[in-house]
């Protein structure tokens, strides 16, 4: 998992790390028998009709520890 984060990303930020984690694991557990295609194809279809807001997205009003 760590040769995969820090081989793709130039930076993790901790309040994403979920994330990072969750996409790492969709590449793990969809890599055979599928192709990039066929990844990105199943991708798509998970993320239909999902909404991700900014504010989700950059943590604003969020509580962070620095």
């Amino acid at each position: 998992m760590k040769r995969g984060i820090s081989g793709t990303y130039e930076s993790v930020e901790p309040f994403h790390l979920f994330r990072y984690l969750d996409g790492q694991s969709f590449r793990y557990n969809n890599r055979k028998h599928i192709g990039d295609q066929g990844r990105f194809e199943l991708a798509m279809r998970n993320v239909a009709d999902k909404r991700l807001t900014y504010k989700e997205l950059t943590g604003v009003g969020a509580a962070t520890s620095h």
